[in-house]
């Protein structure tokens, strides 16, 4: 499916692609780089670029992964949601 959207992405764009599969492109984000997982980019040089391509990793699972349970936000976001919520409580309270 991803060679799919590579390959026509130029001609019709994402969104028509995704109505045509049936993914919806909210529930699709890529990563870093630009394609979704697995991110074969390997083999790495040197521990720093081990280092850092975890490190964008981490920042994808995080801050740009759409997470179904939770309402189809990322977990970042989730997380700044609760703290702000439990902080309007202890200022109520």
């Amino acid at each position: 499916m991803i060679a799919f959207i590579d390959a026509h992405r130029a001609v019709h764009g994402v969104e028509p692609i995704c109505r045509v599969l049936q993914i919806a492109p909210s529930t699709t984000p890529m990563p870093p780089g630009g394609r979704i997982r697995p991110r074969r980019r390997g083999p790495w040089r040197s521990l720093e670029a081990v280092e850092f391509a975890t490190l964008e990793w981490v920042d994808w699972f995080n801050h740009r992964r759409l997470l179904e349970p939770i309402g189809n936000i990322p977990p970042a976001e989730a997380e700044a949601r609760d703290y702000a919520q439990t902080e309007d409580v202890a200022r109520a309270a």
